[in-house]
């Protein structure tokens, strides 16, 4: 297969990894950084392919911190205790596995719901908490998208030297 058979085949992986980022299905940034690293190996790196593999690799690094670091400070800001954010996390992986796509999100904020709600002794507080949480989910899977952006972005660039 030529170039512009690589560039159709990694442009379409691109549109799912993105369309992974904004509906949770796949690991859509997983999928970008695959994608090109694909896309390297079959028509050559090269020095921009290089500089491009750094950037979707710095984007993999900070869509992981930020998927961390966002919703982290979200519960702390609204005020959930470290043992509720703890129950949140083990109820994202049972939900990951028992709801598929959704189930991640829907696992954590009912364990942090359920927590808070033990903890406190009161409905509008512990939803508060959930809330405030949910709002990190949101806000962090802003940045991967705006993330994802910048590394198809880069990608594009890239295949556009490779086929012209």
């Amino acid at each position: 297969m030529g170039p512009g058979g690589w560039t159709f085949l990694v442009a379409l992986a691109m549109a799912i990894g993105l369309a992974g980022i904004a509906v949770p299905v796949l690991p859509g940034i997983l999928v970008l950084w695959f994608a090109a690293l694909i896309y390297g190996f079959a028509v050559g790196f090269g020095s921009l392919g290089v500089l491009v593999m750094v950037i979707m690799t710095s984007g993999v690094a900070l869509s992981i911190a930020s998927s961390i670091i966002i919703p982290k400070k979200a519960a702390d800001d609204s005020g959930a205790d470290g043992s509720s954010q703890l129950i949140g996390l083990v109820g994202a992986v049972i939900g990951f596995f028992v709801i598929p796509v959704i189930g991640l999100f829907v696992g954590g904020l009912a364990g942090i719901l359920l927590a808070e709600y033990l903890r406190l002794q009161d409905f509008n507080a512990a939803w508060r908490a959930t809330k405030g949480v949910a709002r990190g989910f949101g806000k962090s899977a802003v940045v991967d998208f705006a993330l994802g952006i910048v590394m198809v972005t880069a990608w594009a660039l890239w295949a556009l030297t490779v086929i012209w």
